[in-house]
C-alpha cells in the first residue's frame, strides 16, 4: 500500500547513482555512456491506509543505467534507492526511501484525526535465489506524519526476454510498529468521545498480505511501457479496526500504466 515515489526523489537518486560504482565498475565502464530512463503515466490508489476511496496521481517512470547493461528489474511497490554491491550481484543492500501522503479527516469522514505527510526512510536486503527468484526485506523509518516503523517482505518471480520484456508477480506481507497502527487504525479516548466509534488500541504485528505484479516491454528501440497491479487484504487487528470497519475498506488496490523514452548520453 506503499506509495511509488515523487518525480523529485528518484530524481535525486537516479543522478547519484554514477558516484556509488565501485572502482572496478568505473574502470570496466570507462568510456561507455549512460541509458536513461525518461516517462510518466497515471497511478491510482487508496487516499490512505484503510481507505475505501481512491486518488489518481502521477507516477514518474524514471531510470539510469550503464550503456550495455542489461535493465535492472524493480518491483512496483518497492522503495527508491540503489544497491552499493551492484544489480549483477546475488545479494545486494542498501539505502531506501518512500512516501506516505496525508490523511486528512475530510478524506476519512470522521473526526478520526489527520496524519500528515511522511517521508519514509530505511534500508532494504535482497537476494536472488534463483535467476527469477528474488526474496527482498525493507524496512523504514516515519520522519512527520505518522512517526512509525513500517516494513515489507516480498518475493517475486522475474521473467525476462532480454531486456525486450520483463514480467513479474509474488506476495506481499506489511509489517509495522504500534505507532504506524494507531496512527492509521487505532481510536483513542479523543476520537472515541468526537465520534462513538470504540476506543481502540493496537501494537506491531503484520497488518496486511496481498500480491504485486508489473510489466515493463519495450514497444521499439527507444519507447517502452510500464504498468502495475497490486491488491492488499488488511488483516489482524487492522482490519478489525473500527475506523476501517465503519468508514473504509479491508480491500486495497493500485495499478498504474505509463509510457517511456529511453536514450543515451555520454560516452566516447
Amino acid at each position: 500500500m506503499k506509495r511509488r515515489l515523487h518525480a523529485g526523489a528518484l530524481a535525486v537518486i537516479a543522478a547519484a547513482l554514477p558516484f556509488f560504482a565501485t572502482p572496478a565498475a568505473a574502470q570496466e565502464s570507462e568510456g561507455r555512456g549512460w541509458i536513461v530512463t525518461l516517462g510518466a503515466g497515471p497511478q491510482i490508489y487508496p487516499k490512505y491506509p484503510g481507505a475505501d476511496s481512491y486518488g489518481i496521481n502521477p507516477m514518474p517512470i524514471l531510470g539510469l543505467r550503464r550503456e550495455g547493461a542489461p535493465r535492472p528489474f524493480e518491483a512496483p511497490d518497492e522503495g527508491a534507492g540503489f544497491g552499493f554491491l551492484g544489480p549483477s550481484s546475488r545479494f545486494d543492500f542498501g539505502p531506501a526511501i518512500r512516501f506516505q501522503n496525508k490523511r486528512e479527516e475530510d478524506d476519512v469522514g470522521a473526526a478520526v484525526g489527520d496524519v500528515g505527510f511522511t517521508v519514509e526512510a530505511g534500508a532494504f536486503a535482497q537476494a536472488y535465489v534463483t535467476d527469477n527468484f528474488r526474496l527482498r526485506v525493507e524496512g523504514r523509518r516515519g520522519i512527520g506524519g505518522h512517526d512509525g516503523w513500517v516494513g515489507d517482505v516480498s518475493a517475486d518471480f522475474v521473467m525476462r526476454s532480454g531486456d525486450r520484456t520483463i514480467f513479474s508477480i509474488g506476495p506481499r506481507a506489511r509489517i509495522a510498529n504500534g505507532r504506524y497502527h494507531r496512527a492509521y487504525f487505532g481510536v483513542d479516548d479523543g476520537v472515541a468521545a468526537a465520534t462513538g466509534l470504540p476506543v481502540y488500541r493496537l501494537g506491531s504485528g503484520v497488518y496486511a498480505v496481498g500480491a504485486t505484479a508489473g510489466i515493463t516491454h519495450m514497444l521499439n528501440q527507444g519507447l517502452g511501457l510500464y504498468a502495475y497491479a497490486g491488491y492488499d487484504r488488511l488483516v489482524g487487528d487492522a482490519a478489525d479496526s473500527p475506523i476501517v470497519r465503519a468508514f473504509g475498506s479491508r480491500d486495497q488496490f493500485s495499478g498504474g500504466i505509463g509510457l517511456f523514452l529511453e536514450f543515451g548520453v555520454g560516452g566516447r
